[in-house]
């Protein structure tokens, strides 16, 4: 391939020059500079445990959601770093309780592991989980909102929605579905697993009751980095997954809230400490910072999804509609397979091999996922964008699936 304009961004990266990387948002990638960083802290850490863990580390986390808090739109105080997107949903659906017969709204657009935690949650309390379809393709945010609204009934207690769609990667409107449904008293727990980094964010602005969100995705910051966020005149109902010396810690000055979700015992909180690095590395990479690194990804992601419509449709394959418009689409754009992409193969987590997906790796090293379309038949291709992709990369793509799709 000739190199494009991500070939010198690419070198920031450790990524296997050999590879074909256009899966950024199953778990993203993390520049060198960043893992340097999170290795510093590291060797801190090691230097002297002690003095680490008692002395330094509550002042150095305190730094680090003021970083993320300014970036993300929210009040340091109401966030609670976690592993991952999964580990502050579940926080929040371990520690809300339903009455028995309550119904807990979700769409089928969700990420699987998020819904089994809502499944978990209802079969505990004996309520029910309704999913609402939202079809794909999905035409504009307003059959959302309606389609959301209308699911709405008087035992409606809950109502868990992605921010970005991880399966279809729709932009959902959550801005206007979040305070609707405070209208009707739903809380909404929003799954912004993709969004941080990928989208502008206001979160407190935005209302919900909960907001989980990765910065080991779009922020690249390193694996174990993401924050949940509660907001304020909730916390007293939301406990960590691990109960530790924060439940009768007797300092008066801190909230059991932040008690409890900053020491839930020993573990590597250096890729959390990571966070302010890769925050401030993307934001110098272009000259208008952190908003140009979001217009670039969603160009290339269009982009790139039109080089795979036009790979197929010269090759006599019909690639059907978009899957969104422009408004609903972010870093990442799927595109609905034709010919034998509509045999179904029901992969659901990312770390199952659909046969389109495990051609593609092994006879082309292209690293993408394949996935069935939610609610209908057949699959979609889910290509993400990176400062490190390059046009050329997304034809290659559509020239390997035309080839396994019309053979």
């Amino acid at each position: 391939m000739t190199p494009g304009p991500g070939a010198g961004f690419r070198a920031l990266w450790t990524l296997d020059p050999d590879v074909v990387f256009l899966n950024h948002g199953s778990f993203g990638a993390t520049p060198i500079a960043v893992l340097e960083e999170q290795r510093r802290w590291r060797d801190r850490m090691e230097a002297d445990p002690v003095r680490f863990f008692a002395r330094d580390l509550d002042a150095a986390l305190a730094e680090v959601r003021g970083v993320l808090g300014r970036f993300v739109g929210a009040a340091a105080d109401d966030l609670a770093l976690v592993a991952n997107a999964t580990a502050g949903v579940n926080t929040v659906l371990r520690s809300v309780r339903f009455d028995p017969g309550d119904e807990l709204l979700t769409t089928d657009h969700e990420y699987n592991a998020s819904v089994n935690a809502l499944r978990f949650a209802a079969d505990r309390d004996g309520a029910r989980v309704v999913v609402v379809p939202l079809g794909y393709p999905v035409t504009d945010p307003d059959a959302v909102v309606e389609r959301v609204m209308a699911a709405v009934r008087p035992r409606t207690r809950f109502a868990m929605v992605s921010h970005v769609t991880s399966p279809t990667a729709i932009v959902l409107p959550v801005g206007r579905l979040v305070p609707l449904l405070r209208e009707q008293g739903v809380e909404t727990l929003v799954d912004g697993a993709h969004a941080p980094g990928m989208l502008p964010l206001d979160i407190d602005a935005l209302g919900a009751g909960y907001y989980a969100g990765n910065c080991h995705k779009w922020l690249c910051a390193p694996k174990g980095a993401a924050f949940l966020h509660v907001r304020r005149d909730l916390h007293d109902g939301i406990r960590p997954l691990s109960i530790s010396h924060g439940a009768n810690d007797p300092d008066p000055a801190r909230s059991r809230f932040r008690k409890e979700s900053d020491w839930t015992g020993t573990d590597d909180p250096t890729a959390h400490l990571a966070i302010p690095a890769s925050i401030g590395l993307l934001e110098g990479l272009l000259t208008a910072g952190w908003p140009a690194v979001m217009a670039a990804n969603r160009s290339l992601a269009s982009d790139g999804r039109d080089a795979v419509r036009a790979a197929l449709d010269d090759a006599g394959l019909d690639a059907g509609p978009l899957a969104a418009p422009a408004a609903m689409t972010g870093s990442m754009a799927t595109v609905p397979l034709p010919g034998r992409g509509l045999v179904p193969h029901d992969s659901r987590s990312p770390l199952d091999a659909d046969p389109i997906s495990a051609a593609l790796w092994e006879r082309w090293r292209i690293e993408v996922p394949v996935l069935p379309i939610p609610g209908g038949t057949g699959r979609l291709v889910r290509i993400s964008a990176q400062l490190y992709n390059e046009p050329s990369e997304y034809a290659l793509l559509g020239a390997a699936l035309a080839e396994l799709c019309g053979g």
